[in-house]
């Protein structure tokens, strides 16, 4: 039995948009997307909320993540006509999600809301590992790569990046854009946490991503980082234009979702790479 002041006033078959925040460990995980076969953090979601509901229910998120990627604010709308209040449905989620994907929050939201139209900056973090010993409670979080890096070269190669450009050497190919430009507002690589001397953390924020842009980019400043190139020949990269010309992909599961703006204003980001395992903010649930 739902307590009347767990649901919200209205029509019974008036629709609402609900907007959810999320983090999850994609490692156990075939990326955001549902799919005919194999567990998607999608999928799992779906599931919980048609439990929740009663009626089928397609979410959609502000990005689709790959094979092990993660997220600490991922942002997905879905439409219901249930008047269950934002906080029941927060609680109600948490209670049948598993315990690799959690909501942070929960907020009504105008009809008109779309996730991925209407975000308008996008924060990500990846993490490296270049010690030779293998990190063993973080191996599911980071690039093991296992040899030093040069993170003042790969720094000086980043800030070759900044601002608006054609990123499509750093685009792998497959999704269809309506152009390759994007403007890239932050790319930092540094070492910030002193107990851990060997996490590298690269911080990027744009106003949009390509297909694999971030991890295309790790890996280009990584072969900086190894000394096979200059940090100059990042610019050349980029003004090449060519995907064969960067470097490697780097692995799904150094990277992460920090979170979405869908104002001008920064995406809100703890400047300690430690705190990838607390989730941002707190918990929040509002509805009119």
């Amino acid at each position: 039995m739902v307590h009347q002041d767990s649901t919200v006033q209205g029509a019974d078959d008036a629709v609402r948009c609900i907007r959810l925040t999320l983090a999850y460990d994609g490692s156990h995980y075939l990326g955001w997307q549902k799919q005919p076969q194999g567990k998607t953090i999608q999928g799992v979601l779906e599931e919980a909320l048609q439990q929740l509901t009663g009626a089928p229910t397609r979410v959609l998120a502000s990005g689709r993540t790959d094979v092990g990627v993660h997220a600490l604010g991922q942002v997905a709308a879905f439409r219901t006509k249930s008047r269950l209040g934002c906080p029941v449905i927060q609680r109600a989620l948490n209670a049948l999600l598993p315990s690799d994907i959690v909501v942070l929050s929960v907020e009504e939201v105008p009809l008109s809301f779309h996730p991925i139209r209407d975000a308008r900056r996008k924060r990500y973090r990846y993490l490296i590992w270049d010690s030779p010993l293998k990190p063993v409670f973080l191996r599911q979080y980071v690039w093991f790569f296992g040899k030093p890096l040069d993170v003042q070269a790969m720094a000086t190669a980043a800030a070759h990046l900044l601002g608006e450009h054609d990123f499509s050497a750093f685009e792998t190919s497959g999704a269809k854009r309506k152009t390759s430009v994007r403007t890239v507002y932050e790319l930092t690589v540094t070492r910030r946490h002193p107990g851990l001397p060997s996490l590298i953390t690269v911080e990027i924020e744009a106003n949009g991503f390509l297909y694999n842009m971030v991890r295309n980019i790790v890996g280009s400043l990584v072969e900086v980082g190894r000394g096979a190139y200059a940090p100059a020949w990042m610019q050349q990269v980029l003004l090449r234009k060519d995907r064969r010309l960067a470097g490697p992909t780097a692995p799904g599961s150094g990277l992460f979702l920090v979170g979405v703006s869908y104002s001008d204003a920064p995406v809100a980001s703890s400047p300690d790479p430690w705190n990838l395992f607390i989730t941002r903010g707190h918990s929040s649930a509002s509805c009119d």
